[in-house]
């Protein structure tokens, strides 16, 4: 059943001539994107209140966390997934990717290993080179109705390849995986059996689709390998505030955090203001507009299901978290996906750039009739012989 919906989800503004990355990428075509998560909804006023009142005071020099920044995203633990988070635990970061980057300096030395399970968010395969580490792939099993863990495969590919860490992406994207209590358990006797460092992204865990698949952050075991690990967080996908740059790292480890900035070697900048603003509004006052969100996720997701079964040689397991559509394309016979996709008019993402070939990444964060459009020219792309 199609969920009453708030305006703000109805319509949303054009985004072209506005340095979109995700608009441009195929400005002078007919090609409608799907593909980089962020979504085409303004933000919520409450946070635009507070972007507006910090614009006001009208100075902008070099800025640290503001008195509200850590509470606010400890306070959000608590409420949110039932972790208790010291502030003094975190702190400010530019974004996950960059501090992906951070801790690949920080936990690893030159020509050690990184573990991380495949198909996974580009940059996961991609920063570890840059940084003179080893990126170790272990793939995600594909069930009948979700995508899993292969510890033997993950035990093997850590025995052999003496990894120092484990980037762990949870929710998962782009399979939009929420890894139970029980998986996350099992992942901390494995890592703290080979001495790994496991760095949680969680940038997804608000945006959980299933009341009964709630997120447990890997920090909050009561594990020795929890009381090691990282943990990654930001508001930019739930609240849509990418473009402002404001994640955090959460540390339990003093040694960790003393190190964390000057690990960065001058390259990372601080937090512009208005992205701490914006971060605090969305942790203190955003849930009923994410309530209002997941509803329409949720629809969305209905309609991505329903749909996709329809076209011969699609498939697509239902996530449990995120906006996003992993669509295995494999049985359709076609050799590119991606180009199929694009001549169709439909830009998605490439499942090449996760590290699996066949798939394409839809994201489904835009007014329904954008989504339908969208669903239409997916079908066009992949015709029935």
């Amino acid at each position: 059943m199609k969920p009453h919906l708030h305006s703000a989800f109805a319509s949303c503004p054009d985004r072209r001539e506005t340095g979109s990355e995700k608009w441009d990428r195929w400005a002078d075509r007919d090609v409608l994107p799907v593909w980089v998560a962020d979504m085409d909804f303004r933000t919520p006023e409450v946070v635009l209140d507070a972007i507006r009142a910090r614009v006001d005071h009208g100075v902008f020099g070099y800025t640290h966390e503001p008195p509200g920044f850590r509470p606010a995203l400890a306070d959000h633990c608590a409420r949110r997934h039932g972790w208790q988070v010291d502030p003094d635990w975190i702190v400010a970061v530019p974004g996950v990717v960059t501090a992906l980057a951070l801790t690949a300096r920080l936990c690893a030395e030159p020509a050690d290993g990184i573990l991380t399970f495949t198909p996974v968010y580009p940059p996961f395969l991609t920063l570890p080179g840059p940084a003179g580490r080893a990126c170790v792939r272990v793939p995600l099993m594909r069930g009948s109705t979700a995508w899993s863990i292969d510890f033997d495969a993950l035990d093997e590919a850590a025995g052999t390849s003496l990894p120092k860490l484990l980037w762990l992406c949870h929710p998962h994207n782009p399979t939009g995986t929420v890894f139970s209590r029980t998986d996350l358990l099992q992942l901390a006797e494995l890592t703290d059996r080979h001495g790994i460092t496991v760095v949680s992204d969680e940038i997804w865990a608000d945006l959980v689709l299933d009341d009964d698949a709630g997120h447990v952050p890997f920090a909050s075991l009561d594990h020795p390998a929890a009381q090691r690990a990282i943990t990654l967080v930001a508001p930019s996908k739930t609240w849509n505030l990418a473009g402002l740059g404001c994640a955090a790292a959460i540390i339990r480890d003093e040694s960790l955090r003393r190190r964390w900035r000057s690990v960065g070697g001058g390259l990372v900048p601080m937090v512009n203001p208005l992205g701490y603003a914006a971060a605090e509004a969305a942790w203190r006052h955003g849930d009923a507009w994410r309530c209002e969100l997941l509803a329409l996720l949720r629809h969305h997701r209905g309609l991505v299901l329903e749909r996709v079964a329809l076209i011969p040689g699609l498939s697509c397991l239902p996530w449990q978290a995120t906006y996003l559509a992993w669509i295995d394309c494999r049985a359709t016979g076609c050799a590119d996906p991606q180009v199929a996709c694009e001549a169709a008019g439909l830009g998605p993402s490439d499942g090449r750039d996760f590290g699996l070939p066949g798939f394409i990444r839809l994201n489904t964060a835009c007014p329904t009739d954008r989504l339908l459009v969208a669903l239409d020219r997916l079908a066009q792309a992949f015709p029935a012989a």
